[in-house]
C-alpha cells in the first residue's frame, strides 16, 4: 500500500530549492498540506528573500496541492515562533518536520574565523532545535510527530574544510538519539537523513557527469519513509543516487584490564580494545554502562 499523508500537515525548512524542495514536492503529491520555509539567502547565509518558497508553494498548487509560505530564519526565535503560529493558523495541526535548512563556510581550520564556526552551528544545530522545540508540546499533545533532521558524511566521518560543518552535523546525531528516547511514550519518531545530492551547496564538488545521477530527488523517498506512520526511529539513513544505506555508532566489546589499569596496559592490550568482531550499537547510554558492568563479571 502506497505512503500517503491525507490529512497530515509538514514543514520542511530550508525548503526553497534543492533537497528540500524535493521533500516538500513529495510530500504533497502524497496528500500532506506544506509549510515550505525558507529564508531565501545566498549558500553563506547572507541575504534572504520568500521568492524561493512562494515558488515552491506555486509548484505545489499547479500539482493541486495545500501549501503556504514561510520566509523566517530558523535561527530567530521570532520568526521561528511566527512560522509555528502560521502554521497552525492556517492548518491546525503539524505532524511532521523535516528540519533541512543549512549553510556552507568551508575553509580548513587554520583560516577559519570563528564567526564563521559560529554561523554554521548556529543554523545547523540551532535551526534545528528552534523549530522543533516549537514543534514539540503540539506534537504530544496530538500523540503524533515524525521529525528528521539532516546530518552528513562529513559528521559521520569528516571532510577537509569543514569542521564547522562537521562538528553541526555529528551534533544533530546526538540531538536525534536523546529526543528519540524522549518522543517515543508519545508515538513522535525522530529520524537523521544523510544526504548526497547535487544542490546549490554542493554543486562545485560534483564533476558536471556526477549532477544527473546526484539528484535531490533521488534522496526523497528516504526522507519519505522516515516520516511515514511506519517508520523506525533513531535511524541514520544515508542516501543519495538511489542508494540508501544505515549508519550507526558500534562500539567494540573491550577488556576489562581492572581499576589499577594503566596506559601502558592500554597500548599492551590496543589489538583487543580495538576488535571490532562483535560490535553493536546501543539505543541509548545506559547500555554501553550494562557492558562495562558485564566486562568486570566476566563475561
Amino acid at each position: 500500500m502506497a505512503i500517503r499523508f491525507d490529512g497530515k500537515v509538514a514543514l520542511v525548512t530550508g525548503a526553497g530549492g534543492g533537497l528540500g524542495r524535493a521533500h516538500a514536492l513529495e510530500l504533497a503529491r502524497r496528500g500532506a498540506k506544506v509549510v515550505v520555509n525558507d529564508l531565501g539567502g545566498s549558500v553563506d547565509g547572507s541575504g534572504g528573500s520568500s521568492e524561493a518558497a512562494q515558488k515552491v508553494v506555486a509548484e505545489i498548487q499547479a500539482l493541486g496541492g495545500e501549501a503556504i509560505a514561510n520566509g523566517s530564519s530558523v535561527t530567530d526565535d521570532a520568526g521561528v515562533a511566527h512560522m509555528i503560529k502560521q502554521t497552525m493558523d492556517a492548518f491546525g495541526r503539524l505532524d511532521i518536520l523535516i528540519a533541512n535548512a543549512g549553510i556552507l563556510r568551508d575553509k580548513s581550520f587554520t583560516k577559519m574565523e570563528i564567526k564563521d564556526f559560529q554561523a554554521v552551528i548556529d543554523v545547523h544545530i540551532m535551526g534545528s532545535v528552534k523549530p522543533i522545540k516549537a514543534a514539540w508540546e503540539i506534537m504530544k499533545a496530538q500523540s503524533y510527530g515524525r521529525i528528521v533532521v539532516t546530518t552528513s558524511s562529513t559528521g559521520l566521518y569528516g571532510n577537509f574544510g569543514q569542521t564547522n560543518y562537521g562538528a553541526a552535523k555529528l551534533g544533530l546525531v546526538g540531538f536525534m538519539n536523546t529526543l528519540k528516547l524522549e518522543g517515543a511514550k508519545d508515538n513522535i519518531k525522530v529520524n537523521a537523513i544523510s544526504p548526497v545530492a547535487a544542490t546549490r551547496m554542493t554543486e562545485n564538488l560534483f564533476p558536471p557527469e556526477a549532477l544527473k545521477v546526484f539528484q535531490p530527488e533521488f534522496v526523497t523517498p528516504g526522507v519519505i519513509y522516515l516520516v511515514s506512520d511506519e517508520a523506525p526511529t533513531g535511524a541514520i539513513l544515508t542516501a543519495g543516487a538511489g542508494v540508501f544505506s544505515l549508519a550507526q555508532i558500534i562500539e567494540s566489546k573491550g577488556i576489562s584490564l581492572g581499576t589499577a589499569a594503566t596506559a601502558d596496559d592500554i597500548a599492551a592490550n590496543w589489538p583487543t580494545i580495538t576488535d571490532m568482531s562483535g560490535a553493536k550499537p546501543y539505543f541509548q547510554g545506559g547500555e554501553q554502562t550494562g557492558k562495562f558492568i558485564e566486562r568486570l563479571s566476566g563475561k
